[in-house]
């Protein structure tokens, strides 16, 4: 790499306002010129693609320049959804958006991929992630009824078995999450209120596997779903569309503390 960059060395706008183009890059030149400017330059790039496929390909060659460099690469990914239309994002796409918004205010230096159409998106602010996220480690105290209260308003769902994120399972004094940004679901084990142990599990075989000392559980939604939120959202609504509300089925979900399919194409109006 360090060869390569020392033959290729393209350079990035040295003020604001300044417009560079670079040209006649073929295959993966684009990619290694970005890791190229990324190697000199000491704060963050933003990359803007064509589409989702665009970004995972460059994301995938980026890793492969940076390799052997200390310089976070984060693909912000696409809801891949048309405007409010009665589907919601993959879980995981979700959970890759929610653990880029987290990790974003604290680079300092890095890259950051995303399609062209997520730029046109609304996002959360980022007291919300913030406020939202929890941390557990082992040996703290944790109310199990407040916590499943916590986890509810915050977008997880409540069922029998974990298998995909936002996902929680409450047996005995078990608490089973699979949180959003994480590779594997987490098995909390109480002894009355301590947290005794926590160990990642198999979603497929539902068997532990290692030991961990501590966890961070992003919310499962980009946008709240306590009281507060819900009485925002039924007023914004209110405001922005005529007609009676009662006759939207999303109104009428959210007002019951549903998550109908498509909301996250509502989210200007929790906030």
């Amino acid at each position: 790499m360090s060869s390569i960059c020392s033959v290729f060395t393209p350079s990035l706008p040295a003020r604001e306002g300044e417009r560079l183009q670079w040209g006649q890059l073929h295959g993966c030149g684009p990619s290694l010129a970005i890791a190229s400017a990324c190697a000199t330059y000491p704060g963050l790039l933003l990359v803007v693609t064509e589409d989702m496929a665009q970004a995972n390909r460059l994301r995938a060659e980026l890793e492969f320049f940076l390799h052997n460099q200390p310089v976070p690469v984060i693909a912000f990914p696409d809801w891949e959804t048309l405007p409010y239309d009665l589907f919601s994002p993959l879980p995981e796409l979700i959970s890759q958006r929610l653990q880029a918004l987290y990790r974003l205010p604290r680079l300092a230096r890095g890259i950051l991929i995303t399609p062209a159409s997520t730029l046109m998106q609304r996002l959360p602010p980022r007291a919300f992630i913030e406020a939202h996220s929890l941390l557990v480690e082992k040996g703290q105290t944790l109310a199990l009824d407040t916590t499943r209260q916590q986890l509810e308003h915050s977008g997880y769902q409540c069922v029998s078995q974990v298998l995909t994120h936002g996902e929680f399972a409450v047996r005995g004094s078990l608490l089973d999450i699979f949180p959003m940004g994480s590779q594997l679901p987490y098995r909390i084990d109480l002894f009355d209120d301590e947290v005794d142990s926590i160990r990642t599990f198999d979603p497929e075989t539902q068997r532990s596997l290692e030991k961990v000392e501590r966890i961070r559980m992003l919310p499962a939604r980009e946008f709240p779903l306590d009281g507060e939120a819900i009485a925002r959202f039924r007023r914004n609504y209110r405001n922005q569309f005529e007609g009676d509300p009662q006759r939207s089925l999303i109104y009428r979900d959210v007002s019951d503390g549903q998550i109908p399919n498509g909301l996250e194409y509502y989210l200007p109006l929790f906030f």
